[in-house]
């Protein structure tokens, strides 16, 4: 049976006349001929370098990424290929992410986790969620999950995207210099394209009123870590960071230890929920591939 596609799980149903091989990423390359390879599905988060593949499969028809950025990965796919995302594979697990930044953020988690190291009992108020001020700037199917569970906390919620949407209530980027003025936290779900790169700069950031939260799940390049990193250190606002420009942050960045900041490694899409709906994501789209039917999630 001929080979087409290569997959990184070995224990999907396959369609009937179709095989695979299997790379993971943690691995060694696949070796020997891949000539008739037509359909291939990237590991997700492996640490491997699986677009070194690329070069190697003649007969390639369609890439399939896990992720649901792949701005980074176009300009690598060989023309005439397809490429398919991961769109809404990672919402409710990016989603469930970003809250818990902003809860650990507005309650003050990190106070009380230390506290509880020592051993130490000092209670005190702290800001909440309810009723705060959230501005979202990325309103695709993340954003929207997001949106989903800031309106179940009882947030107040403006919506912000590339474009502005009115019959959606959804504002457009263009708009950011009078919204940030009343915002209690800023969350970012964007894509890195020239146009959200350093899209929150020195100036945005100090349009925020003091002790707000800036709050990223995106990618760290819509970010100008600089300012950021001077804001926080004075004090003046605070940050809940899942992804940053460098990434990793080397080591002794001031954000480690800036007052009020709260990162995590870039692990928002990496929860229990992601692999099995990433899993029926391969098998329909391997069901269309051999039935000649038009994949999902296509990029342009």
């Amino acid at each position: 049976m001929t080979e087409r596609a290569i997959l990184p799980w070995s224990d999907l149903a396959l369609p009937e006349g179709l095989s695979a091989r299997l790379y993971d990423g943690t691995g060694p390359l696949p070796d020997g001929d891949l000539g008739d390879v037509e359909f291939y599905v990237l590991p997700y988060d492996s640490g491997a370098e699986p677009t070194k593949l690329l070069d190697r499969l003649p007969s390639l028809k369609l890439v399939q990424s896990l992720s649901a950025g792949v701005e980074k990965l176009l300009p690598l796919v060989p023309a005439g290929v397809k490429l398919a995302n991961g769109r809404g594979l990672h919402d409710l697990s990016v989603a469930e992410h970003a809250l818990a930044l902003i809860h650990a953020a507005q309650r003050d988690l990190p106070r009380w986790f230390a506290q509880q190291a020592a051993g130490s009992w000092e209670r005190e108020h702290t800001r909440s969620l309810a009723d705060s001020r959230v501005l979202l700037v990325g309103y695709g199917s993340i954003g929207q999950a997001i949106e989903r569970q800031l309106l179940a906390a009882e947030a107040v919620v403006t919506r912000v995207a590339s474009r502005a949407r009115p019959a959606e209530a959804v504002h457009g980027v263009g708009e950011l210099a009078e919204l940030l003025p009343s915002a209690d936290i800023v969350v970012l779900i964007l894509p890195e394209t020239p146009a959200t790169m350093g899209l929150l700069g020195a100036a945005e950031l100090a349009a925020l009123p003091d002790g707000a939260l800036v709050v990223n799940v995106g990618r760290g390049s819509a970010i100008d870590t600089a300012a950021l990193t001077a804001e926080t250190v004075a004090g003046r606002l605070r940050a809940a960071l899942d992804v940053v420009e460098p990434e990793p942050l080397p080591a002794g960045h001031p954000l480690w230890t800036a007052p009020g900041v709260v990162i995590t490694p870039h692990i928002a899409g990496g929860s229990a929920s992601f692999y099995p709906r990433a899993k029926r994501l391969v098998t329909e789209q391997l069901r269309r591939y051999a039935a000649g039917e038009e994949p999902l999630n296509v990029v342009s």
